[in-house]
This record gives C-alpha cells, structure tokens and sequence, in this order.
C-alpha cells in the first residue's frame, strides 16, 4: 500500500485557496495524508513537476502518491477523498454533474483573485 500523500498545490496569496487548503487539513486530522504545497513560495519550482508557473497558477494542481499530476475539479475530489470524506464531493463526479461542476470551476479558477480579494475584503483579512 502507497502510504505518501496526495499533494495539493495552492497559491498561497489567494485568502480562497488557503481557507479551503486548511479546512481540507483539517478534515485530515493530522492523518499525513493530505499535504499542501504553496506555489508562491520562493522554493517552489513547476518545472520539477513537469509544468509551468502560469500553469499552476492557472488552476488547481495536484500530485497523485504515483505522481501523477491532476488538474481542476480533481484535485479537489482526490484531496477531500485523501483526507477522509470522499462523499463531500463525491456528487461532482457523477455523469450530469461532472461537466457542470468541473465548467463552474474553471470560470472560478479565471476569476479567483478578483473573488479573493473581495472575500477578503468582506472578512476584514488583508491580502499577503
């Protein structure tokens, strides 16, 4: 059995993808299955994974205990499978969900640092 963690890749300024990186940690328990890796930070090198910065500041990146590298919606499934609640997203997976949901999240993903900075706002935090 594969005991190493599914990686997830956040940008680290983004007050949207640190609060859902944490919960997600959270939800893990201190588990060791859920590891989060920030793209911002100045170790941080894509090119190790085979991928660029615009890439994975393009969308939600993931690396697989395999390492393979996953992107959008399924990262998401795979982290919140690895961190022990595979149900809660377990719906966007299904056949007339799927493209819905995984469409939503590249609009998302195009607009996160608009959303984020007004999230931010609204939660009186200030941007990194």
């Amino acid at each position: 059995m594969n005991t190493a963690p599914f990686t997830i890749l956040i940008d680290g300024q983004c007050t949207l993808c640190r609060r859902e990186a944490a919960f997600m940690q959270r939800l893990d328990r201190g588990r060791g299955q859920l590891r989060v890796v920030d793209i911002t930070a100045s170790d941080f090198d894509p090119a190790a994974l085979g991928t660029t910065m615009d890439a994975v500041m393009g969308q939600i990146h993931g690396v697989a205990p395999d390492g393979a590298l996953l992107r959008g919606m399924e990262v998401f499934r795979r982290a919140y499978a690895a961190a022990g609640k595979p149900w809660l997203l377990a719906w966007t997976a299904w056949p007339i969900a799927r493209p819905i949901v995984d469409r939503l999240y590249f609009w998302f993903a195009r607009h996160r640092v608009r959303i984020s900075s007004i999230v931010a706002r609204v939660l009186g935090e200030a941007s990194p």
